[in-house]
């Protein structure tokens, strides 16, 4: 079980550190990334959006209070990723950091699934987010 929680905070550790890194990156928009959203096709604006929902998922994938919450962000990264890769191959750009990121965040998760509902650390209650 340690080994699993160890490889579980790497995995969601490193795939956490290279979301917060692309949402500033998006959020200041850095020339680089904003030539690489124009070749995509994609407006200016978007790069507002994903950032900061980045900056949102990161906070909810390293929270360890409502299992509803982080299972959204999973879902959310993978929407995102997967809609990267597709974006990417369309245009003849390379897939591999797309889903590099999609892997790690799999295996993330997969581990993730597999602590017990009991474990405090990875708290499972079917808590409801109350003011939303």
């Amino acid at each position: 079980m340690k080994i699993k929680k160890i490889s579980f905070w790497i995995l969601t550790i490193l795939f956490g550190a290279l979301m917060t890194l692309s949402g500033i990156l998006y959020l200041t928009q850095q020339p680089a990334i904003v030539q690489a959203l124009h070749q995509l096709g994609y407006p200016d604006y978007l790069l507002r959006i994903l950032g900061t929902a980045k900056l949102l998922g990161v906070v909810a994938l390293l929270q360890t209070r409502y299992a509803v919450l982080k299972e959204w962000a999973y879902a959310g990264f993978t929407i995102n990723l997967i809609g990267a890769a597709w974006s990417h191959a369309a245009n003849g750009a390379s897939i591999a950091v797309p889903l590099s990121l999609l892997i790690i965040l799999a295996g993330s998760y997969l581990i993730w699934k597999q602590f017990p509902e009991g474990d405090h650390s990875f708290n499972r209650k079917k808590t409801r987010l109350t003011g939303i």
